[in-house]
């Protein structure tokens, strides 16, 4: 269905939620779990929901709700939209000079990111269809999912949670002390259950030579992939170096930015499994796009995600429209504001997170349980 339409409000929410455990990564921990949800709307009262990226830095919510209301937003209400991929290109191209003046090439590309994922939801609604529907009529209903954000210290209770949960495959997280975290990772694969599978992120911890000790020490074990074990922005050749060493399967992509990088990464292919992130680059139009090249070249397409509910909605149907082996990312630590549109137990079965069945992302508004957690809104129109 061709519509023109405009944008005649945009709501944004920045939200925090307190934890009684913290996430650590090998680079920072949350303390909070943060989110940025937004809503927009057409002249119909048509309406669809986006999240953008807010996890890092710590003040990141806030700032990127002041960015859309201030910088972002304005533009989106000029555009004249007859498909949603036309909205991302051309607001990126409008921002492009006050992003590279400012160095805020990241937030710039989530908030339009998180408008993205808004307006494919708002389309596929005014289609009558889900959203992986909208995108691909032979989509899936379901996709295979992984249990994520399993710190390696506490790797045996946390797995054996998601596992009671219905998971059977799980990615850990290291980079932290490279003789304990080899230590661990053995007792964890020495107590894994037949038909399990486990990957390991280290987050960008390494150095080449630290990456290499890590695959050494891990080369006879049946890991399904190496997550970033160096920078995403480290020399092509360290990454080739690294993949020509390893027994197992290097990831990452959630890092990567642009069609450029993502063709670079494809044609080198030293990554076996690539992880585009909806809300930090792209939203579904350009990792759409990523997710068919990476079919295409025979690559493993398993979209990275750590936020809230919409987004974690968002990946589940892109994947379900792109297909493939790939496997969606659930992070399993406590986090309301993903659990308030579904708890995980509520989503999984037989190891497959079940999309939505009502048009484009299921979700008509903030569940109340999260209203009092919201730090910061905005109302915008024309």
């Amino acid at each position: 269905m061709t519509q023109t339409l405009r944008i005649k409000r945009i709501d944004a929410f920045s939200l925090r939620s307190p934890i009684d455990r913290p996430v650590a990564t090998s680079f920072g921990t949350l303390r909070d779990r943060p989110a940025v949800f937004l809503r927009i709307e057409d002249a119909d009262g048509a309406f669809g929901w986006g999240e953008v990226f807010a996890n890092w830095p710590s003040a990141a919510a806030e700032h990127r709700v002041n960015l859309l209301a201030r910088d972002i937003g304005p533009l989106a209400f000029e555009l004249a939209l007859n498909h949603p991929s036309e909205l991302y290109p051309a607001l990126e191209q409008q921002t492009r000079i006050v992003a590279l003046q400012s160095g805020e090439w990241g937030p710039f590309r989530q908030v339009i990111a998180g408008l993205d994922i808004a307006l494919w939801d708002l389309f596929a609604r005014k289609s009558d269809l889900t959203l992986r529907h909208y995108i691909n009529h032979s989509a899936v209903d379901s996709v295979p999912a992984y249990a994520s954000g399993i710190h390696i210290d506490q790797a045996q209770s946390l797995v054996d949670e998601a596992r009671k949960i219905g998971f059977r495959d799980f990615k850990l997280k290291v980079g932290f002390s490279m003789q304990r975290d080899l230590a661990q990772l053995r007792q964890v694969l020495d107590d894994c259950v037949s038909g399990e599978s486990f990957a390991v992120d280290a987050n960008q911890a390494w150095n080449t030579e630290s990456a290499t000790i890590f695959m050494s020490g891990s080369s006879s074990m049946p890991l399904s992939w190496l997550e970033e074990p160096i920078p995403a922005n480290a020399p092509q050749s360290d990454w080739q170096l690294l993949s020509q060493t390893c027994s197992y399967p290097l990831a990452g992509g959630e890092n990567l930015v642009g069609h450029e990088e993502y063709d670079q990464a494809i044609a080198a292919r030293y990554l076996s499994v690539v992880q585009p992130d909806i809300i930090k680059w792209g939203g579904i139009t350009g990792c759409l796009e990523v997710g068919m090249k990476l079919r295409n070249a025979g690559l493993r397409y398993c979209p990275h995600f750590l936020g809230g509910g919409i987004g974690l909605q968002a990946s589940a149907n892109l994947l379900a429209a792109v297909g493939g082996d790939g496997l969606l990312e659930v992070d399993v630590n406590p986090n309301p504001l993903r659990d308030s549109f579904g708890t995980v137990s509520s989503r999984l079965a037989a190891s497959c997170w079940q999309c939505n069945t009502e048009s484009g992302l299921g979700i008509t508004g903030l569940p109340e349980e999260i209203a009092s957690l919201e730090t910061h809104a905005i109302v915008l129109t024309p």
